[in-house]
């Protein structure tokens, strides 16, 4: 054996014994179910900073109280609001709150939308309470939920 193999040899049983270790503990590791994984209360704290939205007839949200099929439930959101330069909607989030990612969608808009409105379909894995989150300009988070009753999951 010459001294050139010997040492090329030495490097890789030395890197095998470093990187081997390290993925067998990764493999052991717990995952979250999907990749983006976030629980409903983690997700509404990451949009409104940890304030707690309240409960408004201002917004609207429209969904079906049984969906047939969870792969494509249809949502419409809507918030009564001027949407002036000083008075407007900043963004729509919504959340289906038993889904692995509970968050669904965020829709940012500024006073040139005219109207807040956002209408789209969202994918529940179960029976679920589906929550639209409005954040204004003023700083406030208004929200609104219903529950929907899926007899075909849509997420698994």
């Amino acid at each position: 054996m010459q001294r050139r193999d010997f040492l090329k040899n030495l490097g890789v049983g030395a890197a095998g014994a470093v990187i081997l270790p390290s993925v067998s503990f990764a493999a052991d590791a717990p995952k979250p179910k999907g990749s983006n994984a976030l629980p409903y209360k983690d997700a509404l704290n990451a949009v409104t900073g940890g304030k707690t939205p309240e409960v408004s007839d201002k917004v609207s949200l429209k969904v079906p109280e049984i969906a047939e099929n969870g792969a494509v439930v249809p949502v419409t959101v809507e918030v009564e609001s001027p949407m002036t330069d000083s008075d407007y909607v900043k963004a729509i989030h919504v959340f289906a709150a038993k889904n692995a990612n509970s968050r669904c969608i965020d829709v940012y808009l500024s006073p040139a939308n005219g109207k807040a409105m956002l209408a789209t379909r969202i994918k529940l894995g179960e029976t679920q309470e589906v929550v639209a989150v409005a954040e204004l300009s003023n700083g406030k988070f208004l929200m609104a939920s219903q529950s929907v009753k899926v007899t075909i999951g849509g997420c698994g």
